[in-house]
């Protein structure tokens, strides 16, 4: 199957209404007009990013199908279709592809500690029931799972979001035949980029996706490593702060800060003190200047 991505694709948040007990499907809309309005190239709801954990099997079908309808047809759609069983899976993979998305992403299962052939078994029996590409999530701190790279070429799997952070082996991957890598570890975006990498997915692109896209551009087509440089020396704070705290709930708080409706994180995510937010906006404020002021 054909790989598709390339460029900065941004983990969405998930926003809901004021009381959080449902989907704001107009925010969903808002927040995809922005991003595909300042460069992005694909779009992936529903991960970590999204608190798909706290979403129910009808709200994460919704949450594709709203995407994929902001989307129309201008940049693909991944869903996060990873569940702690294999027939739910499936179920929500089925739906993502009948719904249009161009792939699915896939997390392992979380619960139970899966031997190397059940989890081959798992993604194997998604393959065959859905026709677009898998992109594997590679999350050992919430999975406890760490495959090999001869594991990950075994895998029917196209790509892979690599949350790991092991630069080491993210660089294996990169330079051998195997599944194409996206960097999924925000404070590892510039040595991935500069590596080789030709995607990112990123929760701080769903922030400040203009930056985002500049620093892509600058490392992947431009080649301007000293332009680069100094725009990561301002962007590397605001994601070691995302990293630091509970991410999806810094992510959500700071896409509120630039505008976005995006209402609250669902328990047991709280939202960031107060003390956290203006250490939050001041790094929004450094990461958004202009190159001549940030310079100042």
């Amino acid at each position: 199957m054909p790989e598709p991505f390339h460029g900065v694709l941004p983990a969405l948040i998930t926003p809901f209404s004021q009381d959080g007990s449902a989907i704001d499907s107009e925010a969903l809309a808002a927040i995809v007009d922005r991003l595909v309005g300042a460069g992005v190239t694909g779009l992936v709801p529903g991960g970590s990013t999204g608190e798909f954990t706290t979403l129910s099997g009808t709200e994460r079908r919704q949450l594709v199908e709203a995407t994929v309808q902001a989307a129309a047809g201008r940049v693909p759609v991944v869903a996060s279709t990873g569940a702690l069983s294999t027939r739910k899976t499936v179920e929500l993979s089925v739906h993502a592809e009948r719904s249009g998305a161009a792939a699915v992403m896939i997390v392992p299962p979380f619960y139970d500690a899966l031997s190397w052939r059940e989890l081959l078994a798992h993604y194997t029996a998604v393959a065959d029931a859905i026709e677009i590409p898998i992109m594997y999530y590679n999350l050992p701190s919430a999975t406890g799972v760490t495959l090999t790279t001869a594991q990950l070429r075994e895998l029917p799997v196209t790509c892979l979001k690599d949350t790991g952070g092991d630069a080491v082996a993210a660089t294996e991957l990169i330079h051998t035949d195997g599944p194409t890598l996206l960097n999924g570890w925000d404070t590892l975006t510039f040595a991935a980029l500069a590596a080789g990498v030709r995607a990112v997915v990123w929760g701080t692109a769903s922030i400040v996706p203009e930056q985002c896209v500049e620093l892509h551009r600058l490392l992947i087509d431009d080649i301007d490593l000293r332009a680069a440089r100094e725009l990561w020396a301002r962007l590397w704070p605001l994601c070691h702060f995302l990293e630091g705290q509970s991410y999806s709930a810094a992510v959500k708080a700071a896409c509120q800060l630039v505008g976005d409706t995006t209402g609250p994180v669902r328990a047991p995510l709280l939202p960031l003190d107060e003390a956290a937010i203006r250490e939050l906006a001041a790094l929004l404020e450094h990461a958004t200047l202009p190159k001549a002021a940030a310079d100042r």
